[in-house]
């Protein structure tokens, strides 16, 4: 069985790197401190500081796990490689909201660098799968929840 790819940008990489080393570095020592102080009350079975200690460090080692097995299975998309006559994974795209006239601008992004309080969308998101390789110019119908959208592409950029 063959692992997903994660698509990453440069920045996306970096991101996922420091939390991996904050996380092996930092966190690990601090729970593991969190433990020993917890195991010096005494009784284990009745220690809610050693059961929230425990809980941690199991989240803290599975996003380790995690982590690692994205940045084991990451393909990096260099900012050269973008393309700006159409829209890809990791180009900067204007969009204007034909209903209402709003304009916004997305960073197409891998899931797990995806981040819609930055305007950081993802490429399976429906915006993201709407207007991947489309042109500038182009009007395309976003399926979401709440019916259908059209956006017209008003810019490509890096």
């Amino acid at each position: 069985m063959s692992d997903k790819e994660f698509i990453l940008t440069q920045d996306g990489l970096k991101k996922l790197e420091d939390e991996l080393e904050n996380l092996k570095s930092v966190k690990r020592r601090e729970v593991a401190e969190r433990i020993k102080v917890a195991i010096g009350y005494g009784d284990i079975s009745e220690n809610s500081e050693y059961e929230d200690a425990k809980n941690e460090q199991a989240f803290i080692e599975g996003r380790v796990i995690t982590l690692e097995k994205m940045l084991r299975n990451a393909r990096i998309i260099n900012s050269d490689e973008i393309d700006t006559d159409a829209v890809s994974i990791g180009a900067t795209v204007i969009v204007e909201d034909l209903e209402f006239g709003d304009t916004m601008e997305y960073t197409i992004v891998g899931t797990a660098e995806s981040d819609p309080s930055q305007n950081k969308i993802s490429n399976e998101s429906p915006v993201g799968k709407a207007i991947l390789g489309k042109q500038k110019g182009t009007v395309v119908d976003v399926n979401v929840p709440a019916g259908v959208i059209q956006y017209k592409i008003l810019e490509i950029k890096r």
